[in-house]
């Protein structure tokens, strides 16, 4: 019987021969820059009113007002966290979106006022109007992250000692 398989393997052309097979290549890992625009920015940047393109601090305030009162209705003048939570979901997409109610309630009340709603987006318009010419171009609004982000925090190399760089601002 063996010598039925080697003559049969002596036989056939080829069977001698190395076959290489190849993986086909991984596809290219995520650039080390993300852009990502936050739910915030979002709304800042449907607030421009007239349509040119950048929102101005004027355009914001007014359309933070009309998207408070819109979930004030009993018009209390405030917000409770869970009506505040209404107010994300409709505004920034999702009820867990930032800025949380504890960011804004600055007098930790329980409840958000329309002045503190207003002074919050206040300090967010000036951390995004980064050239400082009292409006937020849509490419303001945008923010570059230097190290990938997914559902686990930050990915990329670890430092030596098991820590992720820090980024720099």
């Amino acid at each position: 019987m063996i010598w039925l398989a080697l003559l049969l393997q002596a036989a056939t052309p080829g069977a001698n021969e190395t076959v290489t097979v190849t993986a086909p290549p991984k596809p290219f890992a995520q650039t080390p820059a993300t852009m990502v625009v936050e739910p915030v920015a979002m709304m800042i940047a449907t607030l421009d009113a007239d349509g040119d393109g950048k929102t101005s601090r004027e355009e914001m305030e007014a359309g933070v007002k009309r998207s408070f009162e819109a979930i004030d209705t009993a018009h209390q003048g405030s917000l409770g966290y869970l009506q505040f939570a209404d107010w994300a979901e409709r505004w920034l997409g999702d009820r867990n979106a930032l800025p949380s109610p504890f960011d804004v309630d600055k007098d930790n009340d329980n409840r958000i006022t329309l002045p503190e709603l207003q002074a919050h987006f206040s300090r967010l318009f000036s951390r995004f109007d980064r050239d400082r010419d009292g409006a937020i171009s849509r490419a303001e609004a945008l923010t570059i992250r230097t190290t990938a982000v997914d559902a686990n925090g930050p990915t990329g190399p670890l430092r030596p000692k098991g820590e992720r760089p820090r980024d720099r601002k």
